[in-house]
């Protein structure tokens, strides 16, 4: 319930959406949800019939990020990414069978694309961070998530399975990921992932701007700083041992 109202965002998500993604009885579901209200890990929104997260979920946040935010160590990676190449950088963690915004940079340019909210969530293989993370997963484990996303993929996104396993198997060839229009018409991202100590994939950097720009030539030339910025990130989270045992 928490993980769908964290994903949901500021909108919100009615009850009988909650019912549903959950299987849950609609009974059930408002019981839960009254029981979380009264401990405020929940709020219903005052204009219309939907719930969000509440003060708790945030408090009890600030708690968890002093043991397990990575957002400092690989800020420095992210700010040089962003001035580089003048444009959003994000931070994306992976998440069960998720894909979180964990932290973005803007870079110095007039134009900046902010796509991504800090906390949203979205299914693997969707945005181009969640697709680089997929990408990098071993096939036994990719087929396992992809039963688990490809319903809310279908539905809520419209993008078919055969058109995510095609962007796919070009970012295992290539080494990183490529998204042009799938989540913000006009907007192109690129990403690559990162993995911790143990050699599994725990997170990606991706880098976002306005189609005009982000043309295949220019991608290739600030790849390299997506690439530099990976490897950084990737040698700070060793010396990091929670790291290794994040979900």
């Amino acid at each position: 319930m928490l993980r769908l109202l964290a994903t949901a965002g500021r909108r919100g998500a009615p009850l009988t959406s909650l019912a549903q993604r959950t299987g849950l009885p609609n009974s059930t579901v408002h019981r839960l949800l009254a029981q979380m209200i009264k401990l405020r890990f929940v709020m219903q929104l005052d204009d219309r019939q939907a719930y969000v997260l509440g003060p708790l979920s945030y408090e009890l946040g600030l708690v968890a990020a002093q043991q397990f935010d990575v957002r400092e160590l690989c800020k420095p990676a992210m700010q040089r990414l962003a001035v580089s190449s003048a444009e959003t950088v994000y931070l994306v963690q992976r998440s069960g069978h998720e894909a979180v915004c964990i932290d973005f940079q803007q870079g110095p340019g007039t134009l900046r694309v902010v796509t991504l909210q800090m906390g949203s969530r979205r299914p693997l293989g969707l945005g181009a961070g969640g697709l680089a993370i997929l990408a990098g997963m071993h096939a036994d484990e990719i087929e396992e998530i992809l039963k688990v996303v490809m319903p809310s993929i279908e539905t809520e996104w419209r993008f078919p399975l055969a058109e995510l396993r095609e962007s796919m198997a070009q970012a295992q060839q290539q080494g990183y990921a490529v998204i042009k229009n799938r989540i913000t018409p006009g907007v192109t991202a690129f990403g690559k992932s990162f993995k911790d100590s143990l050699g599994q994939v725990f997170g990606a950097v991706t880098v976002a701007g306005l189609n005009s720009r982000m043309t295949p030539a220019r991608i290739a030339l600030l790849l390299s700083g997506l690439e530099q910025a990976t490897s950084t990130i990737e040698k700070a989270l060793r010396s990091h041992q929670w790291a290794r045992h994040a979900p």
